[in-house]
């Protein structure tokens, strides 16, 4: 049986499961991370729980079929069998590396401290943190150990203008195809017009949608992993 790295580095390379409606659960590639991914007429669940308990609760959903899997009743009733929580439903979208140098100074940085490797690191394992004059580019193997990129464009730059809408979230999503060795994937919230006009125009393909459903932390014991900044707090998040 194929393992969810398997279906993942086939889906990077376009080839994707059968569009016929169904639903593939699939074990956990860690302890980490469970949740649903959808392409075109097909769900893939990756869950450690019972699959019977998967597929009769997706026959139970008043809905399209193929709706099931990413329905709020579900996903709900999926958080509340696992104990786990979740922030919002993503586009999954990946591309390919790029030869050469990327087009942008970058400076690899290891603060601990800084608050976008506080929040990948929460995520993501062999996270990498490059900044770039009003931006942070993040690297990290998340989902069945991909390659998962993340940015952050700020508010303003050192030398005062405002950066939006100059390019800078493109070029560093560009820049980070100039990184890797292997395919880099991205989530973004569909609503962020900006972030997916900007992974778009950088060849970033959409191949799918995914939630990432994250364990609860004990109590006390702080944010729960994954938890970022509020949305629309402190600099602009381009992309999870």
């Amino acid at each position: 049986m194929e393992s969810l790295r398997d279906i993942l580095d086939a889906a990077a390379r376009g080839v994707f499961p059968p569009a016929d409606g169904g639903t593939t659960v699939i074990a956990q590639h860690s302890p980490r991370d469970a949740g649903v991914l959808c392409f075109t007429a097909h769900s893939v669940v990756f869950t450690d729980e019972d699959p019977d308990w998967v597929y009769e609760t997706l026959a139970a959903m008043e809905c399209d079929a193929l709706s099931a899997s990413m329905n709020p009743r579900f996903l709900a009733a999926f958080m509340e069998r696992t104990g786990r929580t979740s922030e919002t439903i993503d586009a999954m979208l990946v591309a390919s590396p790029l030869p050469g140098e990327p087009p942008l100074p970058l400076k690899e940085i290891e603060d601990a401290d800084h608050p976008r490797v506080a929040y990948a690191r929460r995520r993501r394992d062999d996270v990498r943190v490059w900044t770039a004059d009003g931006g942070v580019l993040t690297t990290g193997r998340g989902i069945a150990g991909r390659l998962e990129v993340s940015v952050e464009v700020d508010e303003r730059s050192a030398r005062g203008p405002v950066v939006r809408h100059r390019g800078l979230g493109r070029s560093l999503v560009t820049a980070a195809r100039h990184l890797v060795a292997e395919p880099l994937w991205a989530q973004v919230a569909p609503g962020n017009a900006r972030s997916m006009r900007a992974f778009q125009s950088a060849g970033y393909l959409p191949v799918g949608s995914e939630i990432l459903l994250s364990a609860r932390p004990a109590r006390g014991a702080g944010p729960a992993r994954g938890a970022g900044p509020a949305r629309g707090a402190g600099p602009a998040r381009g992309a999870r």
